[in-house]
């Protein structure tokens, strides 16, 4: 039985990594309303491997009950095949999730030979529960029993909250103010924001062309729209009323080395530049070329206020964006109609931000970053779709057009309104030299700094925001 106890650690252990970085780091299923019957079979297996843990751990179980250990060893086997095939008609996985998952049923069935005779003795034994330990093993066992009891028990709430909720995944009616029927090219059409726009277009009856280093997240699209990964593809004929260019690697993703730095700046610039040669072989132009940028663009100023018209402050955002600007303003010498989007925070489950606090906030864990007084500009996802979606329509807009809600608010009240969001405290900060020592600079500009960034153009244009609070915003972002 020791073999087993210590197969079936392992089996935790790779468990927990699959869960912890692939379903909700990485995949962020819990908070997917397609990934409703996924987390239900999660849940259902978490439930039987907490019964392993916890039989194995302090007992032998003869006659029948070896039986019926057989039955939910058998069951767990059938829900893992029902897993897979529910995974690869949702979802494309990831390499690495598909690498853990194979070492999961190699190790499942390392787990089964090795028990299956221990099963068998006791099945030919009369019918009995004999109390035993196997010392630091049966701790163990119980240790991963109680963590996947308490996971299965959080899956299957969540699935039944992906369930309920009235949050449609089909897009709202965003696009209802562009007329007739365009032709509107995406870049970065894969990611958190250009996902969502590529849909609400798409749905909305426009003729959608997405260009994705990521073909692999091709499946969302369910083939409403196009897609390319290349823009070298399209030729002169190829006509666009609208661009929309939202290329470039995450900023906040991972601490800024020198060559991080230069990948950040390269996968802006580039794609840019790259989108301003179409226009400029294009026989018929794009009215209007929507460039992304963010609110990085102003630096770091804690008690300053910022619309579109002020002054920058010094920072490698600065520069960062500043260039992904001037790339962008390039078009217009070739008569089309440019618009510079300052895009700040973006929340949504899915991805970005806040996806990255949902673990730590549902864990009890979540509180305010260093001291709690930077500000933070936020906007809720679909305010961001409904902003590019005003900027292509109204032919008056052009440069700067900070994406942002009309209510920014400091960090410490983010935490609070976060936690009461999730119905968790959020009493643990996150100490400054912590941030500081794991992310260096990126701290200091992005988590321990902030702006005050104020929409005053979008309230130019009459851009009715749909979540102008950030109560608002939380609410229909996590359901």
């Amino acid at each position: 039985m020791d073999r087993v106890l210590m197969l079936m650690a392992v089996q935790g252990a790779m468990g927990a990594f699959d869960t912890l970085y692939h379903h909700e780091m990485t995949e962020r299923l819990t908070w997917r309303p397609d990934a409703a019957r996924e987390i239900t079979i999660h849940g259902a297996r978490n439930l039987l491997y907490a019964t392993l843990f916890f039989a194995l751990a302090w007992a032998e179980w003869h006659g029948a009950w070896a039986v019926l250990f057989a039955a939910i060893m058998t069951a767990e086997l059938v829900l893992t095949l029902v897993d897979f095939l529910v995974e690869d008609r949702t979802r494309d996985l990831p390499p690495g999730e598909r690498v853990t998952h194979t070492l999961l049923a190699i190790n499942y069935g390392a787990v089964l030979a090795a028990f299956a005779p221990e099963l068998f003795r006791w099945a030919r034994l009369p019918l009995a529960v004999v109390p035993g330990g196997h010392g630091p093993l049966s701790w163990i066992a119980t240790a991963f029993g109680a963590g996947v009891l308490l996971w299965g028990l959080r899956d299957l709430a969540r699935a039944r909250s992906l369930d309920a909720s009235e949050r449609a995944t089909a897009a709202p009616a965003l696009a209802g103010m562009l007329p007739g029927r365009l032709s509107i090219l995406v870049t970065g059409g894969t990611g958190f924001i250009g996902s969502r726009l590529s849909v609400v277009l798409a749905e909305a009856g426009h003729r959608v062309t997405v260009l994705t280093r990521d073909p692999r997240r091709a499946r969302q699209f369910r083939g409403r729209v196009t897609l390319i990964d290349n823009l070298a593809m399209l030729g002169r004929d190829t006509p666009f009323d609208a661009i929309v260019n939202l290329a470039g690697e995450p900023i906040a993703a991972r601490r800024w080395t020198t060559q991080r730095r230069r990948v950040l700046i390269d996968s802006r610039i580039e794609t840019t530049r790259a989108v301003v040669r179409l226009i400029q072989r294009s026989r018929r132009k794009p009215a209007v070329l929507v460039s992304g940028s963010a609110i990085g663009f102003y630096g770091v100023g804690d008690e300053a206020e910022f619309t579109e018209e002020s002054p920058a402050r010094p920072a490698f955002t600065h520069e960062l964006c500043a260039a992904w600007e001037e790339a962008a303003t390039a078009a217009g010498q070739h008569g089309v109609r440019v618009c510079l989007l300052r895009t700040g925070i973006v929340l949504g489950a899915e991805g970005g931000a806040l996806a990255r606090m949902l673990l730590p906030f549902e864990l009890g864990l979540g509180g305010r970053m260093g001291g709690g007084r930077q500000w933070m500009s936020w906007i809720h996802r679909d305010d961001l779709v409904g902003l590019i979606i005003h900027a292509i329509a109204v032919e008056t807009v052009s440069g700067p057009l900070n994406g942002t809600a009309p209510e920014p608010v400091r960090n410490a009240e983010f935490a609070r309104a976060l936690g009461r969001a999730l119905h968790r405290p959020a009493l643990l900060p996150m100490p400054e030299f912590a941030l500081r020592l794991a992310l260096g600079q990126l701290a200091d500009e992005v988590l321990l700094g902030g702006q005050r960034v104020l929409p005053q153009k979008a309230a130019e244009i009459g851009y009715q925001f749909l979540y102008p609070t950030l109560a608002e915003a939380l609410r229909e972002a996590l359901g």
